[in-house]
């Protein structure tokens, strides 16, 4: 990255954004952050004593020596931070999910583009070596036809009464599957559970199907008695395993289906073998991206058109939850601003 510094205020101070501060902090362009919560800003002060804080957002996204605005609050504020940000003149990493609603995201997109900012969506899974790792073998063949995916995303906790389980956690799962197969699926389906409080769903199955006939599975619950952050991909060549907690993240089993006799299928059983990554820690590598954007001018890996994607699918997987039926993605989020985006990628 440039040597040239990018001033950034940093807003939401909470759960996953303390690892946010923490990687603004040490890249040594965090200007100040900012919180509601006057007790979490009392325990981030002690860690960082020589930084300012503020429980002030609009002061903070209105001051004019601000450059960038990076957001991890909940949810059901991202869009309204977000735009504020954005009329204000300021480059905008915002946490996944963009918005809760399809339409506010388009609007986010637009206005970023209208105003020549910069609008990228924390998907940091797409910043991980072994999803960069995995992504590069499927291009190269080296797993064959991808026959299914299988992610698993559990955990006990983090409980939500604004948003439910698939606007949390599946939004992670969901852009790494768009991009291993590179397109987006035809029809997606949902049921799940919502034991806690009526209408928010705790737990939930999702399928998605592509036009090429692969299918893709994701179980997400913050109901679970363990965390499990573990993907499948199963090839028609050979298998890979990406977990998240284990030491070795990524695991490679060349299983084979041999026919015997032309018509009966056989397993044909081999040991897995970790697969070697780069080194890094991918939030960091997703903050030194967007830093590098705001810098270059160039249009971030996880931009507003693949965070709509995400969306228009997990409005989708909602309808299917709610419905009971499967649920066709039309990826018609707006080709008149998808074209623009990509004019000048």
């Amino acid at each position: 990255m440039s040597n040239q510094k990018v001033r950034v205020a940093h807003l939401g101070l909470g759960r996953w954004g303390k690892n946010i501060l923490r990687n603004l902090y040490e890249l040594g362009v965090l200007e100040v952050a900012c919180d509601p919560s006057p007790t979490i800003i009392a325990e981030r002060s002690k860690q960082y004593p020589d930084l300012r804080f503020t429980t002030d957002s609009e002061s903070v996204i209105n001051d004019p020596s601000i450059q960038a605005v990076v957001i991890s609050t909940p949810a059901a504020t991202h869009y309204t931070l977000a735009k504020a940000a954005l009329k204000a003149g300021k480059d905008v990493f915002v946490e996944k999910p963009l918005s809760l609603r399809v339409k506010e995201g388009l609007e986010l997109c637009k206005l970023a583009h209208e105003m020549g900012r910069i609008l990228m969506v924390g998907h940091v899974l797409q910043f991980h070596p072994a999803i960069c790792k995995l992504k590069q073998m499927i291009s190269v063949g080296d797993l064959g036809k991808i026959n299914y995916l299988l992610s698993n995303r559990l955990n006990l906790g983090a409980l939500r009464t604004e948003e439910n389980i698939l606007w949390s956690f599946a939004p992670h799962d969901i852009s790494v599957m768009l991009l291993l197969f590179g397109e987006s699926p035809l029809k997606v389906s949902a049921f799940g559970g919502d034991y806690l409080n009526k209408g928010i769903f705790d737990t939930t199955l999702s399928t998605l199907e592509f036009k090429n006939g692969a299918k893709s599975h994701i179980f997400v619950s913050w109901l679970h008695p363990f965390k499990e952050q573990k993907m499948v991909v199963v090839g028609s060549k050979a298998m890979v395993v990406f977990d998240d907690l284990a030491e070795n993240k990524l695991m490679l089993y060349p299983h084979e289906v041999q026919w015997k006799d032309g018509k009966i299928p056989v397993a044909q059983m081999s040991d897995g073998r970790p697969v070697a990554i780069e080194p890094g820690e991918p939030l960091r590598l997703e903050l030194v991206h967007f830093l590098r954007c705001v810098i270059t001018r160039e249009q971030p890996k996880t931009n507003g058109v693949e965070a709509l994607r995400v969306l228009k699918i997990l409005a989708a997987l909602e309808q299917s939850l709610r419905d009971g039926n499967p649920v066709p993605v039309q990826d018609t989020i707006d080709l008149q601003y998808i074209e623009e985006v990509r004019a000048v990628v």
